[in-house]
Formats: C-alpha cells, structure tokens, sequence
C-alpha cells in the first residue's frame, strides 16, 4: 500500500512551542536554517526517487521563492501552511481567510501552480473552528490534512474520524485526510511524524504503519519539519517542556527518514487524496445501484 509522506516547511523560530520567545515581526533577524535543510530533504528524497508534499508558510514563499521553485520543479505538491504560523483557533473567520488567501496567493506565484492542499499550524482545525473548512473550500482547497484524532493540550479531535472523510460546505465538498493514530478501545496513540517520530524507536514506527496498512487496509500520512532533520540548528531559551518537544531525538531523525523510505513506498497526498475520492464516489455508486431494484420492486 503506498502512504504519504508531508513536510511542513517552516524554519526552527516559527514553531508555536517558541512562540512566546520569538515574535513574527523578529523573524527576519533569526539566522534562518531553512534553505539549507529543505536542499538537503529534496536530495535525499530525490536519492529514493520519492515525491513528497510540502506543506509551505507563506512567509517561507515570500522570503525565500527560489526554495518554493526548486520543490516544485523537482516534482513534489506545494501545499498551504499559511502565511504566519498561527493557530486558526485563536482566529476570527476574517483573519483566517485573510491569512489563507495571502499564504495561498503568495505560494502559488512562487510555485507557478494551483494550490489545493492546507495543513493548519499545529494541527489547530478544532470544533471550535469547524468554519475553516467553509473558508478553505471557498478559496479553492480541495483537501486540508489539519485533524488529529487524539487528546492533547494544545490541539486534536478526541472523537474525530481516523482515516480520510469528506466534509460538506455551502460551497462543496472538502476531504480530510487525517493524521495517524492506532485505537485499542477507547485509547488512541499518535505515531508516524513529528515529535512522535522523533522519540519512539523506529521498529514502533515501521510496525504501526505496516498494521495500519495490513491489519486495517488504511494509507498513513507521514509528516516531518526540514529543522528536524537539523541538529546543528540555534537552540533558544525556552520552558523545559518546549525545549524538550523540539530538540530531543534531532540526531536520529534524517535516519530514521531514510529507513522510511526505503521500507515503505511514498506519494504526495494528492495523490492519496484523489485515490480516496474515485473509491468513495464508486462505492456510494454502488450503494445506490443495490438499493435502486428493491426500490423499483416496491413501487
């Protein structure tokens, strides 16, 4: 079964854990890392002949468009991060939309393509904020991979569903393509990116995704940060908590990387996505096609 691989593009001083240290109007005095990282996951993606989708703020597309061109010209999605990195709930419906569309805008005039997919900063598309979707779908996206079916402090959907579903909007549809998680009852756990990927072994890694294929037929999507790839990065003051979400388990990560592609076979999540949405659309064809002769037989 092929599974997604995502990279959401944004440097070390953007993360929401050194919010409170780094203001986004400071950005520009940082040392950025970025570029130097993302040249060095396209080789290494490229090494494994593997496409990927970038998930890219639009102040990474601003500052630096030649990284924006170079992912696209090598083949891979450019998708929507948004423009500034902050958390949709904590946004009006206006700032939202303002945010997204100039994110939007700005990455597909580095790109030079359409713009189909988002991924919230820190996965914060909640319940509370279920009207991003309308704002998504009115903006042209297709499908967002924001929703993490899991309890956690600062983001997730507990109850949410765990493998790809559609949402209906005023304006169409919109698939979501959650993140992975395994389920024993009632309990959740969260692998297969990030943080996670970061701090457990990999033979946890590589046997969740293989039950997620085999024992429930479910693709998974993968997810990393160019700065995860980094241990050589600047490391910032912060809480004992921030600091050890983002700097524990950088030395093991690009292994980990290239022990994932060589085991697993990756695509972007269009691709993923589209494949989805044929089967969904066959099988509620199907559905009505069952039902329609007992319905005719009735009448």
């Amino acid at each position: 079964m092929k599974n997604a691989l995502s990279f959401d593009v944004e440097d070390y001083m953007h993360v929401t854990a050194f919010s409170d240290q780094i203001e986004a109007k400071d950005w520009d005095n940082c040392v950025s890392r970025l570029e130097h990282n993302t040249d060095k996951l396209l080789e290494i993606l490229a090494s494994h002949s593997c496409l990927a989708t970038f998930f890219t703020l639009g102040w990474v597309a601003k500052k630096f468009p030649r990284v924006i061109r170079r992912i696209a010209e090598a083949g891979h999605e450019v998708a929507c991060h948004s423009m500034w990195h902050r958390l949709v709930y904590e946004l009006s419906p206006a700032e939202f939309r303002a945010d997204t569309q100039e994110a939007k805008a700005t990455l597909e005039d580095a790109a030079g393509t359409a713009i189909h997919g988002y991924r919230a900063p820190s996965f914060s598309i909640t319940r509370d904020c279920w009207w991003a979707f309308d704002v998504l779908r009115e903006l042209g996206f297709t499908y967002d991979s924001s929703i993490f079916p899991v309890k956690h402090p600062n983001y997730g959907l507990p109850d949410g569903q765990r493998g790809p579903f559609s949402i209906q909007t005023p304006t169409g549809e919109i698939v979501e393509f959650p993140m992975p998680t395994l389920e024993a009852g009632s309990a959740r756990a969260p692998f297969g990116g990030g943080a996670y990927l970061r701090l457990l072994p990999y033979r946890y890694t590589r046997w969740a995704i293989r039950y997620a294929n085999r024992g429930e037929h479910t693709p998974v999507c993968v997810y990393l940060h160019p700065w995860e790839i980094d241990n050589e990065q600047p490391r910032l003051k912060a809480s004992v908590t921030a600091r050890l979400r983002h700097y524990i388990g950088l030395r093991g990560t690009e292994t980990k990387l290239r022990r994932l592609l060589s085991d697993f076979e990756f695509v972007p999540l269009t691709a993923l996505v589209e494949e989805w949405r044929h089967s969904h659309v066959a099988r509620e064809r199907s559905s009505r096609e069952l039902v329609a002769p007992e319905n005719a037989a009735c009448r």
